[in-house]
């Protein structure tokens, strides 16, 4: 039987994030690898529009299920929809984003229909005959294989890691599938978006960390000039969030948030395993600090070792006149 495999991709406030499409990515490359093919859904209050936007080729179908109740990121109802799609197609795989809710959503489909679940996948493939996935272990000291032995595995596909899945041409197949909830044991009461104007951790590029060779709370204001000037988001190492100087919202690491930028400047990082196991996978690191020997600094692809308060300054200084201003 061909292979079939289904990336969910799980909008965000009436859109589809960057994570869908890394979703999609991921689904084709485990397709290329099984011969088999990608299927997608769109699960909505505006399912039907919001698959018109996925014009990625190499998909076969969009499955698209749309209600009211389907506006509300409820577990329960969620996983309805998916198991109405499951009911007439068989999937090898079935794809998530590595976002809150794309976690939950996996864990809680997983014993209903009896498959593998696999989280923070960073590579997929097969071998003999068998799906294979990655994902790192240990705080990131060692790399996990994980092989899919049962009818179908759900993958939770880590962020950042794989390219986004370019769009082109014309959407493919929309099958708008009929979807009516039953009653769900969990209620949806409100949404609270976090009010701020600052990148994303989560999903930026470009990061700039502070930590507490910083001295201070003050310190963060010097971290911020320089996120400014690199378009970066701001993040923080667990001591700097332990003293109160920022945000737990910043705190990158174990305990904190995993991210994956092309770019990471670490500024008074020591350099703790449960921090490097949240920032080590970085495209390029730059470390600022005054300890040669600390682990941040032999980790990096680049150190610079001085007083951060003398070396920003002359960053931003140079990163300025570099865009003539």
């Amino acid at each position: 039987m061909e292979n079939q495999i289904l990336a969910v991709c799980l909008s965000q406030q009436g859109a589809l994030p960057s994570s869908a499409f890394e979703v999609l990515s991921a689904a084709k490359t485990l397709a290329a690898q099984m011969q088999g093919k990608v299927f997608a859904s769109v699960i909505s209050d505006k399912a039907q529009a919001l698959a018109q936007n996925l014009n990625v080729p190499g998909i076969e179908k969009v499955f698209a299920l749309e209600h009211p109740k389907l506006g509300q990121n409820n577990d329960e109802i969620y996983a309805q929809a998916i198991l109405k799609i499951l009911e007439g197609n068989k999937f090898s795989a079935v794809l998530f984003p590595g976002t809150i809710f794309g976690k939950s959503l996996a864990a809680l489909l997983s014993p209903k229909i009896k498959a593998g679940l696999a989280v923070d996948i960073a590579e997929v493939g097969m071998e003999n005959g068998k799906l294979k996935a990655k994902r790192s272990s240990y705080s990131g000291n060692a790399l996990a294989t994980l092989v899919g032995t049962q009818e179908t595995t759900l993958l939770i596909v880590l962020p950042m890691v794989f390219p986004q899945a370019e769009k082109s041409g014309n959407p493919p197949p929309i099958v708008a599938i009929p979807f009516e909830p039953k009653e769900s044991p969990m209620e949806y009461v409100s949404f609270q978006p976090e009010s701020s104007s600052e990148i994303d951790l989560g999903t930026a590029e470009r990061i700039v960390s502070g930590g507490r060779g910083l001295g201070n709370a003050e310190g963060f204001k010097i971290i911020r000039e320089l996120a400014s000037a690199l378009k970066a988001a701001v993040g923080a190492s667990r001591a700097a969030v332990d003293a109160g100087w920022i945000a737990y919202s910043h705190q990158v690491g174990l305990t904190g948030k995993t991210v994956h930028p092309k770019l990471y400047v670490a500024c008074g990082i020591s350099g703790q395993i449960q921090h490097l196991a949240g920032m080590s996978s970085s495209g390029t690191i730059l470390a600022l600090n005054t300890d040669p020997e600390c682990p941040m600094m032999k980790t990096a692809s680049l150190s610079v070792v001085g007083d951060l308060y003398e070396l920003i300054p002359l960053i931003i200084a140079e990163i300025k006149k570099r865009r003539g201003g």
